[in-house]
């Protein structure tokens, strides 16, 4: 072996294999040994298939997002479950409650138009237990969805009743706006949104409270920096009302199924005096929150888990303020996904990337940044001191639990997830650099389990995890090749999946931008990197397969060793980065062969800095050949140790 010193830090490896050639039978035993290059391991070959998640057949399932024109009352057309499709896609909530009529008329009535006959106002008083009242056909889920609210509702603390409070009386595009974090007040001025309901009134157990700001902001040409994204949002609530669904499922409000629950005191100057006009299903404030969130999420994916969170949020406020039921927020959850999907679908996509332009060009100058990378840690350089969205894995653990509220699966639990018409527009922007295809089958990957009450329809919008579909993929179920081009910025430049994904595909990394995973993930594919930079952000980051550089560089960047379950292989032109932030961090753990190539540059962090005369460990492996052409060490001239089962460095000076 010759070590050839190139500059500080830097050495030249050469190295051949020598074996023994013999003759099959009497061989010459004069044969000399030949020298032979070590043999490299294959590519893994994944599944050699992709997975996709088709359309639901709209012969058989009446697609949402064609049909949400039908989502209205006063027309007799668009009165029953068949025809109007905000009422529709709540149908699962039949197997729970039964109204007392199929129709859209608790204090309604429409005129006869064509076929359609005559809707008269159905006799429902909203009283629960009352003649005109409906049937339970679930006894366990309607009980465990009331007594959830006595439940909540008695152990609510100080600054859950405040929160419940500001997200009943104050506009809801204003409240969610808290999402934002470090962005919140630069949208609110960019948006010219004001609030007048800062706080909780002295009288407020007497007087009901209006907000008397500017909930939505000025749209249009009136604010020519940010009207755009101001007219988008607002388009969101076109035929999204959740009063026809109300006024069909006629299910009461919690505090009239129980004295039990314990209305918020400030907010009872708010309840309805006509509570057959008032039903709680579903909950109009959530799915108005949704379809805010959702939409500022489309326009600032920057913040784009940090929003899906609050939607979901607002819904548990009202459950706090028991005003509503956790049925009642899943299903404003429900509606909201696909109202959104519907408008947004309704908008031309030149509008619509103006809109996004025009809303990440006014928070870049309100953050003196100039990229949209540097936009994206702008965003989210706030604390949890001062930006209660900023624990991504508090967040994650609240997302889950509000979506079903520890409800028991009432149907069958083994459903394979499927997506509906038009959903995949929701990550139009949070994940640019995928197809269309293959953002659907991120929503399919990362739906929830299904026989939760309501959330099973047939297009499958209530299984919908929109903050999950945030981190992308949830499983590989085929191969993945992703391709992002780090001129177009953004997402396109950098991006972190931080979902856990499982599944037997392979990923394969191409173009020149920056992917991590940071998951817990057990995919078994393997993983092949062919250009860019692929990112471990977790000890498994890489799954359970082989890891194959073949091109562009494998980055460490972990407080332990990169677990490798299967071979670990870098040609010429790959490279390895390792990040150092402890003696014991960013190492490789390779189960299998290493087979090394190509460069390795090690760097330090954390204030992380070895000793003069020490000696590291970089790579364990079960069995290791070749060495790297160039070791290149951040401030230290090294000298590269190599054995038959890892890799060393010793730090000379």
């Amino acid at each position: 072996m010759t070590w050839m010193p190139v500059r500080a830090g830097t050495y030249a490896v050469t190295a051949l294999v020598l074996v023994s050639s013999l003759a099959a039978c009497g061989g010459d035993d004069d044969t000399a040994p030949v020298a032979v290059a070590p043999q490299t391991p294959s590519a893994p070959a994944g599944l050699g298939s992709v997975d996709t998640a088709p359309v639901p057949d709209a012969a058989t399932v009446i697609p949402f997002i064609d049909t949400i024109a039908t989502n209205e009352r006063g027309d007799a057309r668009y009165a029953t479950l068949q025809t109007n499709a905000g009422v529709r896609v709540l149908g699962g909530m039949l197997d729970v409650w039964k109204p007392s009529t199929l129709l859209v008329d608790a204090g309604q009535s429409a005129p006869a138009n064509g076929n359609f006959p005559a809707v008269t106002p159905s006799t429902w008083t909203g009283i629960p237990g009352d003649a005109t009242d409906g049937t339970v056909l679930n006894k366990s889920v309607h009980d465990a969805n009331i007594q959830t609210v006595v439940d909540m509702t008695k152990a609510r603390t100080a600054d859950q009743a405040t929160l419940a409070y500001l997200d009943d009386r104050r506009g809801k595009a204003y409240s969610v706006t808290d999402a934002l974090g470090p962005l919140a007040d630069a949208w609110r001025k960019a948006a010219q949104q004001v609030t007048t309901v800062n706080g909780v009134p002295a009288d407020a157990t007497t007087v009901k409270y209006e907000d008397e700001g500017n909930n939505r902001g000025v749209g249009g040409t009136a604010n020519p920096t940010f009207g755009l994204v101001v007219d988008l949002i607002g388009n969101m609530g076109a035929s999204a009302s959740t009063e026809p669904a109300k006024r069909f499922y006629k299910y009461a409000r919690p505090y009239r199924w129980s004295t039990n629950v314990v209305v918020l005191p400030s907010l009872v100057p708010a309840k309805s005096a006509t509570p057959g006009t008032d039903g709680g299903f579903p909950s109009g404030h959530t799915a108005e929150a949704g379809r805010n969130t959702l939409a500022m999420a489309y326009v600032l994916p920057e913040r784009f888990e940090e929003l899906a969170a609050r939607g979901v949020e607002m819904g548990e406020s009202r459950i706090l303020a028991g005003m509503h039921s956790p049925l009642d927020v899943i299903g404003g959850r429900i509606q909201a996904i696909a109202a959104v999907a519907a408008n947004l679908a309704a908008i031309p996509p030149a509008t619509r990337q103006a809109a996004v332009a025009q809303a990440r060009t006014a928070m870049m100058a309100a953050t003196n940044t100039t990229t949209l990378t540097d936009l994206y840690a702008a965003a989210h350089a706030g604390t949890p001191a001062t930006d209660r969205f900023a624990d991504y894995s508090v967040n994650k653990a609240n997302n889950l639990r509000r979506h079903t509220y520890n409800f028991a699966q009432i149907g069958d639990k083994t459903k394979p997830a499927v997506v509906p018409k038009g959903a995949e527009i929701l990550l139009e922007t949070r994940l640019p650099y995928l197809t269309a295809d293959q953002r659907r089958v991120v929503l399919k990957t990362t739906a929830l389990p299904s026989g939760y009450p309501v959330m099973d329809d047939a297009e499958g919008w209530g299984r919908l995890n929109i903050f999950a579909a945030g981190g992308a993929y949830g499983a590989f179920n085929g191969d993945v090749s992703v391709t992002m081009d780090a001129t177009l910025g953004g997402f396109h430049a950098r991006d972190n999946w931080r979902n856990d994904i499982a599944g037997a595909g392979k990923l394969t990394k191409l173009g020149s931008g920056a992917l991590r995973l940071s998951g817990a993930n057990t995919y078994s594919g393997g993983t092949e990197v062919k250009a860019g930079t692929l990112e471990a952000g977790s000890v498994t980051a890489f799954g359970k397969g082989d890891v194959y550089v073949s091109g562009g560089a494998v980055v460490a960047d972990t407080t332990a060793a990169v677990a490798m379950a299967g071979n670990y292989t870098q040609l010429a032109a790959g490279g390895l980065q390792l990040r150092l932030g402890s003696a014991t961090s960013s190492r490789l753990s390779v189960a299998k062969l290493a087979t090394l190539g190509g460069t390795l540059t090690v760097t330090f962090a954390n204030g992380y800095r070895p000793a003069i005369g020490s000696t590291l460990t970089l790579i364990t492996a079960g069995s290791l050949t070749g060495t790297f052409s160039t070791v290149t060490v951040n401030g230290y001239r090294v000298t590269p140790i190599y054995t038959s089962t890892g890799m060393q460095i010793r730090i000379d000076a």
